[in-house]
């Protein structure tokens, strides 16, 4: 995202706390702003509403500051200046937000108004305050400005990688292509090239994570918890599920999910003429065809979505022309980009931008369908008053991307047509019984991770052998052992966000259940979704998916239909 663009972004909320010609380069910018917050009137409800209001406004203010930094230095790992920007505002400023918001925490705390607001509305915000005021430790600023710093060196080792194959040079994005071509030897060079080339970072991203799990221990000491996981559970807030629900989510994988990857694995390796699947195995069509190619340039992408969220709901697709119009979208792939895709909201403009590595494949339109559905979040939440509203919670945030791609699925002859099409919607419902055990990989792996303290590398690098291995299916590693060591390393949210993968789980489970009521009832599911987005984060989880039509779970009992309904509908496309 170019700097032009962003000061030509329309300000259709306006500043009425801050200037309106304040520009923020630094925290003594916004400084007096804060003072006048830490000394101002909250002894009624009035003037204490009017205070919250003056608190989301100058936080979406400096928010946007730090997401513009943010996607400046991922959209261009290369560029001096985007890094040291970056560097500024994880040394400069962040550190000096944390306590003043601290400080602003303990004023709404101690207002003899607060008792008199309506709970209703006010008491997710409560909570979360309380929350924060209990975690706060001066000596851990320092620390998690350590973190911001060694979570950009991913960015830039992953960012960084290029593969040497016949003769040419790919990002591993691109050469995630040749895993759909129909020529198992080349499928099988071109998995060992990308995998081995990553192979050689290994001892580099060994050592950060090292460096991030004891700085993130020794975080969650000084809040006085006795491991990290239990600390960050607190820190994401999640009061509607614990450790032990996740136990029984992956317990759930094994009896309920894991019989019907196998029954997929069993079709694959027969359709194929295998003995055993290999990693190379997966992607391919199992008929051999050539790989689903949806579009060439990443204009027919665009234009493709832009109909099949017209498709889905007009207002949808005009928000997401709206995006196009403004220059909120990087999606193509290139060297030096960051890898992955994400969505993040312009915090005062209430505005989302959606950034991924497109290379001209079908996952790519999932992607985008995918991020959408978060862009749409953004949209429908952006009225709420707090800032704090403007976002769900992450396990129903991304309930609206991954519904998303559910109900964008029937349009998706936007890209396709005969036995493609066929294959694409196939394909995209047994990727979902597919991802399901990889939830619980990962998350099994990370509890196993924060609540072994002390333990070394080797140790760590058994521990996810053992757990891959649990969800794994039938695929044959054999003669790939080292590979499959390190195999962790490419999923960035290890180093990002750790304990942010169980969502993926969770949100799949809420979106199925909008996908079985679309099937019943479109326009009613779609009302209820939309309703659903525009509750941002102002309810706890299970009234925002019972706002979606679903039931929050994640045991077998709720895993079981929404498998046998993938299954059945997967038999009826044939």
């Amino acid at each position: 995202m170019s700097v032009e663009t962003l000061e030509k972004l329309p300000r259709n909320y306006p500043r009425v706390f801050i200037p309106t010609d304040l520009e923020v380069r630094g925290f003594e910018d916004v400084k007096p702003y804060f003072d006048k917050l830490l000394a101002g009137d909250v002894e009624t409800v009035d003037a204490l509403e009017l205070w919250l209001r003056n608190l989301s406004e100058i936080g979406s203010v400096i928010g946007e500051v730090g997401t513009r930094i943010h996607i400046r230095s991922t959209v261009d790992t290369t560029n001096v200046e985007y890094k040291k920007d970056f560097m500024n505002w994880v040394k400069n400023i962040e550190p000096k937000l944390k306590p003043v918001y601290q400080e602003l925490n303990k004023k709404f705390a101690a207002s003899p108004a607060r008792a008199a607001l309506d709970k209703d509305y006010y008491g997710i915000f409560e909570r979360s305050v309380t929350t924060q005021l209990e975690l706060f430790r001066d000596e851990n600023i320092p620390l998690e400005t350590e973190l911001s710093k060694l979570t950009n060196t991913y960015d830039e080792i992953m960012g960084g990688i290029t593969v040497e194959f016949d003769g040419k040079e790919f990002t591993p994005q691109r050469m995630a292509k040749f895993q759909l071509e129909p020529d198992r030897a080349l499928r099988e060079r071109a998995w060992r090239a990308t995998a081995e080339r990553r192979l050689l970072e290994k001892d580099n991203l060994n050592e950060l994570y090292e460096k991030q799990i004891r700085v993130r221990e020794q975080i969650a000491a000084n809040a006085g918890f006795d491991n990290f996981r239990d600390y960050q559970f607190k820190a994401f807030e999640r009061f509607d599920y614990t450790p032990a629900d996740c136990d029984k989510y992956a317990e759930a994988v094994e009896s309920v999910v894991l019989p019907a990857v196998k029954r997929q694995q069993d079709r694959r390796r027969s359709a194929m003429g295998l003995e055993n699947l290999r990693p190379w195995d997966l992607g391919v069509d199992p008929q051999g065809r050539p790989p689903l190619k949806p579009f060439e340039e990443v204009a027919k992408l665009k234009q493709g979505c832009s109909t099949i969220f017209h498709s889905v709901d007009d207002q949808l697709g005009s928000q997401f022309d709206t995006m196009q119009q403004l220059g909120l979208l990087d999606l193509d792939n290139r060297k030096g980009k960051a890898p992955g895709g994400y969505q993040s909201t312009l915090d005062e403009v209430r505005l989302p931008f959606i950034f991924m590595n497109a290379v001209g494949v079908d996952s790519d339109v999932r992607t985008l369908l995918h991020e959408g559905g978060h862009a749409f979040h953004a949209f429908a939440a952006a009225s709420q008053k707090l800032a704090g509203y403007r976002s769900a919670p992450m396990e129903f945030s991304e309930v609206a991307s991954m519904a998303m791609e559910l109900l964008g699925s029937p349009h998706i002859d936007e890209f396709y047509d005969g036995d493609d099409l066929v294959r694409a919607r196939r394909e995209f419902l047994e990727d979902i019984i597919s991802y399901l055990p990889w939830y619980a990989t990962i998350d099994q792996f990370q509890q196993w991770v924060y609540t072994h303290k002390g333990h070394g590398v080797d140790e760590r690098l058994d521990a996810w052998v053992q757990t891959f291995r649990r969800f794994n299916g039938g695929v044959d590693y054999s003669g790939l052992e080292e590979i499959e060591r390190h195999r962790w390393q490419a999923q960035g949210h290890l180093y990002w966000v750790p304990f942010y993968y169980i969502e993926y789980a969770i949100a799949q489970i809420g979106a199925l259940q909008v996908w079985l009521n679309a099937k019943q009832d479109r326009p009613n599911a779609l009302k209820q979704y939309r309703h659903a987005l525009s509750l941002g984060g102002s309810k706890p989880l299970p009234e925002l998916f019972k706002a979606a039509g679903g039931k929050f779970g994640m045991d077998a009992e709720t895993l079981k239909p929404l498998v046998a309904a993938l299954e059945e509908e997967i038999e009826s496309i044939g």
